[in-house]
């Protein structure tokens, strides 16, 4: 049997955890930048202190929100909130040091180069509609052209436009690595004859679902199932229908199983199957409505219509094993009794028919 790995796809919380080390990271910056203003810059005493508050608040929100962690999970809401709050932080910094002179105007571009990597193209179109919204306010009355003329837009669409560009490019970038990211995570993670999981990644949805079958005490089934006529048709039609026939019993699988259910090829001729919040007569029912569809559809070899069928091993948590090595061990042993006694059959971990010990041959094989 193939030993458990702890390795495979990151799952969607431990990605919006990276995004959000990235946004502590550009929020220390932003932090860093204005105290170096506050250490160089020599600003009025009214300026001064209303930085000083300022760098505080946005300072303690950065601890409550990265360090503290009083809320349960990361999520990309509060990525977005995030984002909102640096506007509003440099908004307060551009105003009481300068306006649309202020010489800290471009911190813009770290709320907008968060937003552009992390929170996809519609957020960030947002967000730069409101900082242009930014400049209007932070430039009205600040320059020598009046707002009724062209000039003026003019130049604040110059000021506006390194943001404009930033978001741009950075969105464009953002988007094809995240392109090429799922396209290696799919070649990475799925089986490439067949288009279901390999064990990689399936066993890192599999240790999952435990987990919360543990904690919570739900049910869980797990399902062997091992074709019963490759070698028979690979000798007699070659390998290119043996393959055809391993993609006709997904399809079959598949047939039977819901959407939160999840399929993956074990290796060879061998597919294992997770039944999320299904007990052992759920899953025998499944079990035995796969062996059905795949006995009753019969597999094109030419113009010859081949009969095929399968044996399935059932085990389910919490009866078939207190962990999750001992219930794949259950499911194993129960297949390996289906094929001993007569193949074409549904056998359960618990089936007194022709059970072997843990050390049967198929086990130490």
């Amino acid at each position: 049997m193939l030993p458990l790995l702890p390795v495979g796809l990151a799952a969607e919380q431990d990605e919006i955890k990276g995004f959000s080390r990235t946004i502590a990271e550009i929020e220390w910056l932003l932090l860093i930048l204005v105290l170096i203003y506050l250490a160089a810059g020599a600003p009025s005493i009214a300026a001064g202190t209303a930085l000083h508050v300022a760098l505080f608040f946005f300072a303690a929100l950065i601890l409550g929100l990265h360090y503290v962690r009083f809320y349960k999970q990361e999520s990309l809401a509060k990525l977005a909130v995030e984002a909102w709050i640096m506007i509003a932080f440099v908004t307060w910094v551009v105003w009481h040091t300068g306006k649309i002179h202020s010489p800290l105007l471009n911190l813009y571009l770290l709320p907008i180069i968060a937003s552009a990597l992390i929170l996809g193209k519609v957020m960030t179109v947002i967000e730069t509609a409101a900082v242009a919204a930014c400049f209007l306010l932070l430039s009205w009355g600040q320059t020598t052209n009046p707002p009724s003329s062209l000039a003026y837009y003019g130049e604040l669409l110059a000021q506006l436009s390194p943001v404009i560009l930033v978001a741009y490019i950075t969105t464009m970038l953002s988007a094809d690595i995240r392109f090429a990211v799922d396209k290696i995570k799919r070649v990475s993670d799925t089986d490439e004859l067949t288009g279901v999981y390999n064990m990689r990644a399936f066993n890192v949805i599999l240790q999952r679902t435990f987990r919360q079958a543990v904690r919570y005490g739900h049910p869980m089934t797990v399902l062997m199932i091992d074709s019963d006529n490759l070698k028979t048709i690979n000798d007699a039609y070659g390998h290119d229908a043996g393959n055809l026939l391993l993609r006709h019993l997904v399809n079959r699988i598949r047939e039977g199983l819901r959407s939160s259910d999840v399929v993956a090829r074990f290796g060879g001729d061998e597919f294992i199957v997770l039944l999320t919040e299904t007990g052992p007569q759920g899953g025998v029912e499944v079990a035995e409505r796969i062996r059905r569809s795949v006995e009753d559809a019969r597999l094109d070899l030419g113009g010859n219509f081949v009969r095929t069928t399968v044996s399935v091993g059932v085990a389910s948590h919490p009866t078939g094993g207190v962990d999750l090595a001992m219930l794949l061990e259950r499911a194993d042993q129960a297949l390996y009794r289906a094929k001993q006694s007569g193949k074409n059959r549904v056998v359960t971990h618990s089936d007194p028919q022709g059970v072997l010990p843990f050390d049967s041959p198929r086990m130490t094989a």
